[in-house]
């Protein structure tokens, strides 16, 4: 697919289409219940922040004193970092900003391309935008399931002090537990925690106001003057605890990322009415105890309660931490369907694990990949405090080109007063500039990590990219254009057989080379013949009036064009019944001949990419999933012919 080229050629036909492509737009289920799910599976990182944000912040490697000035500071901070930048930018801004109802970075890409020219700069720098913020949120997602669950486990060190050596094995088996259960769906996942994350929030809630009953003082923490005062008199040690802070609302962009798992009401909804009340009341609470007691700075969470109430308290952070691991697994898998759909990523076999929602998907290599990775982090860090340095750095570079795209959009698409649109994306710049900053420093300490994994997946993604742009330059260039060979090739002389042939087509312009292949092998042709070009476009689901196209070419070749929204699930089994139920050329489908390429590279020095990026794409192009497993086509019908390809 010509990833630019295609984003490009279909802006004119999106302006028409909006209205009628999302008819296709899947029937969600009770607006209690989908609120419920949303609890159960986006809110889970954010809302297990307080096991761990206020105590390390506190920390004594940041150096700064546990006093009443820095913990009304602190809360303070807390407090506006979720109504400026949770609040107000993303539940009640950015995520309006969504493609057709699908959320994340790739989806606001997608959006921010229609406004550039073809091959332009812009084009580029948009385009490489969306790849590294996606490529910062697989960096993110190796370090939150790790610091959640052992934030967690670790609550059984008040109770049970010669535990420390048993959290990192607990942490692992928890942990497995949960990528094994992944095949049953965010669905099925969600339904049995979101009920356990309420009791989570409303557990957050209660510790809290008790401990504000206790000292209703620490109420003031709303006033900003507490933050603002803070930072004029210590300016040093604002700047370290901004970037400490900055883990209170790590797991914003999961909550974008993962929109279109449950759509837009609801997680709204969910946010002000219960999430967000609930952490500023727990937040509040662990304040107000340390006002009182500054012994209990070791572990504030867990002593907001009395010792014999504290073990039932691990359990449950516990699930609500498993809760905040799947909230980054399923953003996850949003990620990679659309990365893989756009052309971004090869083809990867996905799952779809609801019959109501086609966003709810399971994608096996990456969960397998995302274990090894996450397991991995658990047993090199070892525990939260390790963690903390390496979480947060990737969240605030994420969130940066968040910003940066939505003003593409809003600049392009929404006519917002230009004014009013700068002011306000001003102020988000400047505030998540801040955060960045306030986070670079921890790089050292072990921010490298997430960035070093957020590089290896932008290299990935730019290869992959750049490779299968090669491959279309090649056709375009050497391909047989397909009115040329329908004229010289296929005569009354030709030999023909009976039967329907399907050739899998890039460019219908161009012969595949599965028909060269197979002419050249054989001398043949089928009585009737499909070229069949499957396009993806930048909408989530596209409706019925757009989804499949025919040109009769004459001499029983046949271009037919099918398109897909880049969240839907792709099945040639059903276009093929559409087709022929119009031209009624077969009476029976298992016998149409499907012919699908394998590519195989064959690397060459001095090539139009480096050796070591050829290697990279030739072992990507091998892994890749083949067409009859990613398109679901009938295994008893198809014939695969290979080609090679040199760079």
């Amino acid at each position: 697919m010509s990833f630019l080229r295609n984003f490009a050629s279909k802006i004119p036909k999106l302006k028409k289409r909006n209205s009628e492509s999302t008819t296709g737009k899947v029937k969600r289920p009770n607006f209690a219940v989908v609120t419920m799910a949303a609890i159960g599976i986006i809110f889970g990182d954010i809302g297990t922040s307080p096991l761990y944000a206020f105590k390390i912040c506190f920390d004594s490697k940041y150096g700064i004193p546990l006093a009443e000035e820095s913990i009304y500071a602190v809360l303070s901070m807390i407090i506006w970092s979720y109504l400026l930048i949770v609040t107000i930018k993303y539940v009640l801004f950015v995520l309006r900003i969504n493609n057709h109802g699908e959320g994340g970075v790739l989806a606001l890409m997608a959006m921010a391309l229609r406004t550039a020219p073809l091959n332009s700069k812009k084009a580029e720098v948009i385009l490489t935008l969306g790849v590294l913020g996606a490529c910062l949120f697989y960096g993110d997602a190796v370090i939150t399931p790790a610091i959640s669950v052992l934030s967690a486990v670790e609550g059984l060190e008040v109770t049970w002090p010669n535990s420390n050596h048993y959290v990192v094995m607990i942490t692992i088996a928890i942990l497995m537990a949960l990528f094994m259960m992944q095949r049953i769906g965010t669905s099925v996942i969600g339904f049995l925690f979101g009920s356990r994350m309420i009791m989570w929030f409303f557990a957050l809630a209660a510790m809290g106001i008790y401990q504000i009953i206790e000292n209703p003082s620490i109420l003031l923490a709303f006033s900003p003057h507490f933050a603002i005062s803070f930072v004029k008199n210590h300016a040093t040690q604002a700047f370290i605890v901004i970037g400490v802070v900055f883990l209170a609302i790590t797991g914003v962009e999961a909550i974008y990322a993962d929109i279109g798992h449950f759509g837009l009401r609801p997680v709204q909804v969910a946010w002000i009415a219960i999430i967000m009340p609930s952490l500023i009341l727990n937040y509040l609470g662990q304040g107000a105890m340390l006002l009182s007691h500054p012994e209990l700075v070791s572990n504030p969470f867990f002593s907001m309660v009395p010792e014999n109430y504290t073990f039932g308290l691990v359990i449950l952070a516990t699930i609500a931490t498993v809760i905040a691991s799947q909230a980054v697994i399923s953003g996850t898998y949003s990620m990679t369907s659309q990365a893989s759909l756009l052309g971004l990523l090869p083809k990867l076999r996905i799952i779809t694990t609801s019959k109501s929602n086609m966003g709810q998907i399971y994608i096996p290599t990456i969960n397998w990949i995302l274990c090894i990775g996450v397991i991995l982090v658990v047993l090199v860090f070892r525990n939260s405090q390790n963690l903390a340095p390496a979480y947060g750095l990737c969240v605030s570079l994420t969130m940066l080109v968040t910003v940066s795209l939505a003003a593409i959009v809003i600049k392009s698409l929404w006519k917002l007063n230009i004014y009013l649109a700068s002011a306000l994306l001003v102020l988000l710049f400047s505030i998540d500039l801040i955060f960045l900053i306030s986070n670079i420093t921890k790089f050292l300490q072990g921010g490298w990590f997430p960035i070093f994994i957020a590089a290896l997946c932008f290299i990935v993604f730019m290869t992959w990219y750049a490779g299968q742009k090669i491959l279309r330059n090649r056709n375009l260039n050497e391909g047989v254009p397909t009115e040329e060979f329908i004229k010289e090739k296929i005569t009354d002389s030709t030999r023909r057989v009976s039967g329907l042939a399907v050739f899998l087509s890039d460019n219908p312009k161009f012969i595949p080379h599965t028909l060269l292949s197979n002419f050249k092998q054989n001398g043949i042709f089928h009585d009737h013949i499909v070229l069949l070009k499957i396009s993806i476009w930048d909408i989530p689901v596209v409706g019925d009036a757009d989804r499949l196209s025919i040109h009769e070419l004459g001499k029983g070749v046949y271009s037919v064009r099918v398109v897909y929204g880049f969240t839907e699930k792709v099945d040639i089994n059903a276009v093929l019944k559409d087709f022929n139920d119009r031209y009624n050329l077969t009476d029976d489908l298992l016998k149409i001949s499907i012919f699908a390429p394998r590519i195989s590279v064959s690397l060459r020095a001095g090539g139009e990419l480096p050796l070591w990026r050829q290697r990279l794409f030739a072992w990507l192009i091998q892994n890749e999933t083949q067409a009859v497993d990613y398109y679901d086509i009938n295994l008893t019908s198809v014939v695969q012919l290979g080609y090679k390809v040199q760079f």
